[in-house]
């Protein structure tokens, strides 16, 4: 299991934050530009007025997971969990032997196998 990125810090932590900074006022201030419109009668810009606070939200959810990284996860520990992995195994184990199988009868004749 690998261990649990560290929070950034310093200079890269700083560039992070000055983005997130930048990319909040960029899309909350195009937002009003376009709600400011919408209200004014065009009716293309309401879509904007929800795009932009959406690309807000996911400027805030990418500053997050720069920072402190992708979330570590645990296998499954429960007796079902590994009852399904055995079966996921003996079915990998099958379908390897029916390749080499295939394998092997290609080899002997010039065509596809018979059915």
């Amino acid at each position: 299991m690998a261990a649990p990125q560290e929070r950034l810090k310093g200079a890269a932590a700083l560039r992070i934050h000055v983005g997130l900074a930048l990319c909040l006022i960029i899309c909350l201030g195009i937002g009003s530009f376009e709600l400011a419109r919408a209200l004014g009668g065009n009716l293309l810009s309401w879509a904007y007025v929800i795009e932009w606070p959406v690309l807000a939200g996911f400027g805030t959810f990418m500053w997050w997971r720069l920072l402190h990284g992708d979330p570590v996860r645990k296998p499954p520990t429960s007796a079902k969990a590994i009852a399904r992995q055995a079966i996921d195994d003996s079915d990998l184990a099958a379908w390897n032997a029916y390749l080499a199988d295939l394998h092997r009868h290609q080899s002997d004749t010039d065509g596809p196998p018979a059915r």
